[in-house]
């Protein structure tokens, strides 16, 4: 059988808009907030307050360690870390924006649980908007980070068939 460099793909399943469904979730890996996060996203960002980089100054104001960058939690949230882009690979279309609302620090050391939920499905002519509800918790199970991803995700084409039963 020749090799076909489509069919080279992570996960054997396309999907399409109309196969999301309200309440799916898709939980992205665990991460512990190392010293070499922080300084990478230091690095990345140019972000050099001390309350993210300097121990001792967030020890001189009470705080129990280095306090991580909202941006920093939010972007466990990146959908590329999990299943999700390689389902919609053929189908995506845009990722149209985020959202983010910060309730609990996330320091130094704590590891962090993102997940997304399908929360929003708006079917367009061709494409369709859905919707993920992104969350991160603590190792506490405080909810630390909720916020909102929304990609334009184009529909079935005629020719292309429905996935089996067996894999959703």
């Amino acid at each position: 059988m020749p090799f076909d460099p489509a069919a080279h793909r992570m996960l054997a399943e396309q999907r399409w808009f109309e196969d999301f469904r309200l309440g799916e979730r898709f939980p992205l890996p665990s991460r512990t907030m190392t010293s070499g996060i922080f300084a990478a996203f230091q690095a990345a960002s140019g972000d050099n307050h001390p309350i993210h980089y300097d121990q001792e100054h967030c020890r001189a104001r009470g705080l129990p360690g280095m306090l991580a960058h909202g941006f920093q939690v939010a972007i466990q949230t990146a959908a590329g870390a999990g299943i999700f882009p390689h389902l919609v690979e053929h189908s995506l279309k845009a990722f149209l924006e985020q959202s983010s609302r910060f309730l609990a620090p996330v320091f130094l050391g704590d590891t962090v649980y993102p997940c997304l939920e399908v929360d929003e499905l708006a079917p367009n002519r061709s494409t369709g908007v859905v919707g993920l509800r992104s969350t991160v918790h603590n190792q506490r199970g405080v909810l630390v980070m909720e916020g909102r991803h929304r990609y334009l995700i184009r529909k079935r084409p005629v020719s292309s068939p429905a996935p089996s039963a067996a894999g959703s």
